[in-house]
């Protein structure tokens, strides 16, 4: 497929989302009657795509599949929402899968199988990112080898294309991946983890792990909104006010509209305001993918402000 606009590429996780709604999880023995049951398609790197397509942007999705029916959904999935699959890869075995439970107060807790998502080929994700035009952001996370993310980053940083690395699910990190990552964007606990306790809540705790890495420094922090560091000074950015339903997927859906707004020319204070608003619209329907909203959607909404936010209409 052949563009000439500003191009995203996910490189990540595809799964199939196993959704139990609760008014509570069990404890350890316990067996609970669930209100609600839903499958639906997930994955930190397909939520992201799926958030950027739906925006607007120019996408493609690099992922490892199985040869199971899962696959053959997800695929028809990313068709429909917008995101090019020419570099999908599949193999012998699983797909991915991600039990959910969603208590009543809209928190979630999450198991990912990981499946066909350990097994993506590196040469062959390169030899995709290199076929693809006018790529101008790359987007990363940790449900993939994270060899698989330094490489291609790597690659992306010798031909000035920005790299954003989602570092979920929290796990020990590689130090040469945050020196190919131009952005890094943790919530919270992932802070915590990374960072050997840094507390997300304390700004001299973000300064200093900021000053320790070269990547600009974003920490989502759910309904306050994130975290941002400029020069030695702590910025953060409210979240708006809304009746939170289900958070599954919200920082999928912030990354993804950062993501869009870097490939649309926004600074990334302006990709920052935008991904909060984004993220926080997400979490007021049930569901992940199904919840991600169009810009129509957030027009309609009012929370955004066309005029502030031009270069993406």
């Amino acid at each position: 497929m052949k563009n000439s606009s500003p191009t995203i590429c996910i490189v990540g996780s595809s799964n199939i989302d196993q959704i139990a709604y609760t008014d509570r999880v069990p404890d350890s023995g316990e067996t609970l009657i669930g209100k609600s049951f839903q499958m639906g398609f997930g994955g930190k790197g397909a939520n992201q795509a799926i958030m950027a397509g739906i925006l607007g942007a120019n996408t493609y999705m690099i992922t490892c599949l199985g040869d199971d029916a899962y696959a053959d959904m997800t695929i028809e999935n990313y068709k429909k929402s917008n995101v090019n699959i020419d570099y999908i890869q599949r193999v012998p075995g699983s797909s991915g899968v991600a039990p959910i439970w969603v208590e009543k107060d809209g928190t979630n807790r999450i198991i990912v199988i990981s499946g066909a998502n350990d097994l993506l080929d590196v040469d062959k994700a390169i030899t995709g990112i290199r076929a693809i035009e006018s790529l101008t952001v790359v987007v990363g996370q940790f449900e993939i080898p994270q060899y698989v993310t330094f490489k291609v980053f790597d690659y992306c940083k010798g031909k000035g294309i920005q790299t954003i690395l989602n570092p979920a699910p929290a796990q020990e990190l590689d130090e040469n991946l945050l020196e190919v990552s131009d952005w890094f964007i943790p919530n919270e606990v992932e802070f915590n983890i990374i960072s050997k306790g840094g507390d997300s809540s304390n700004d001299k705790d973000i300064v200093r792990f900021s000053s320790e890495i070269k990547s600009n420094l974003i920490i989502t922090l759910g309904e306050d909104g994130a975290a941002t560091v400029e020069g030695n000074d702590v910025v953060r950015v409210s979240a708006p006010n809304v009746k939170a339903i289900d958070t599954t997927g919200a920082g999928d859906a912030f990354n993804g509209a950062f993501a869009f707004g870097l490939s649309k020319g926004l600074n990334g204070k302006d990709s920052l305001k935008l991904s909060i608003l984004v993220g926080s619209l997400s979490t007021t329907k049930k569901g992940c993918q199904p919840a991600m909203p169009t810009l129509k959607e957030l027009i309609k909404s009012k929370l955004i402000n066309k005029n502030e936010f031009s270069k993406i209409f």
